[in-house]
């Protein structure tokens, strides 16, 4: 499946795929911003590339979890109104309006005047429920997953098991939240290269590893880490606000 993405920054991408255009956990706020909830306050640094009034007509928003602001804030929740919004069960509860709420593992069918999408819910593990997204065209064999705001754990080695991945678009950025304690509640880079061997993906795009003060690794040290473990080769770095294009079914484009 040949698939456009235009990284616009944190975990906001436009996915065009399958005649579909899709939106990932929508945060278009400006920069820098602070987001101030209870105990916690989290700080933007970078801005968006692109600006809401810049995105297609999107036949679907795919939010991997509705509780932060680094993957919805202000500005993506008022893109979520009147829209196919697929999220977690209690984020559906939450948000209304008609937003689907899937289970991991559980498909949902996305139909569009041009083309269709089967979108499956994959687990993981966040300070919150989450969930990340495999994108399959029917017909196809491999997908494109999408992991959402997740650390790797055991558990997500069945992604593989279950299905064929051909790309994966990873949040990394080994966010610290002291609140939480010390661990990291998204993957380093080294996380990241064990997650790619166990879905045998031939082509990651990393997302989610700059433009916030929780995020403690950035793109050199996922090189790094991809590189120690011989995987370099996989990276494909995408520019901000600049369609980059891939193919599931084979090497990168």
């Amino acid at each position: 499946m040949k698939t456009t993405l235009t990284y616009i920054g944190t975990a906001t991408v436009l996915i065009e795929a399958g005649g579909l255009n899709l939106l990932t956990d929508p945060a278009f706020d400006h920069a820098p911003t602070e987001y101030p909830t209870g105990p916690v306050t989290l700080r933007s640094l970078v801005g968006p590339a692109l600006a809401p009034q810049d995105l297609p007509a999107l036949d679907a928003i795919l939010l991997s979890h509705d509780e932060h602001p680094d993957n919805l804030d202000a500005a993506g929740r008022a893109l979520l109104a009147g829209r196919t919004v697929l999220t977690t069960v209690s984020g559906a509860r939450r948000l209304g309006d008609g937003a689907i709420g899937l289970a991991p593992w559980e498909t949902h069918e996305l139909t569009g005047d041009r083309g269709t999408l089967l979108v499956t819910a994959t687990p993981g593990r966040h300070a919150g429920d989450v969930i990340g997204f495999l994108l399959r065209a029917p017909g196809d064999d491999d997908a494109l997953y999408i992991s959402g705001d997740t650390v790797y754990y055991d558990e997500l080695d069945d992604i593989g098991r279950r299905h064929s991945v051909g790309a994966a678009v990873l949040h990394f950025g080994a966010a610290v939240v002291p609140y939480f304690g010390e661990e990291y509640i998204t993957m380093d880079g080294a996380q990241g290269a064990l997650l790619t061997q166990a879905l045998g993906a031939r082509t990651v795009v990393p997302v989610h590893y700059d433009a916030w003060d929780h995020f403690t690794q950035g793109r050199e040290g996922i090189t790094e880490a991809f590189t120690h473990a011989r995987l370099d080769d996989r990276l494909q770095w995408a520019e901000r606000g600049v369609p980059t294009v891939i193919d599931t079914s084979g090497p990168s484009a």
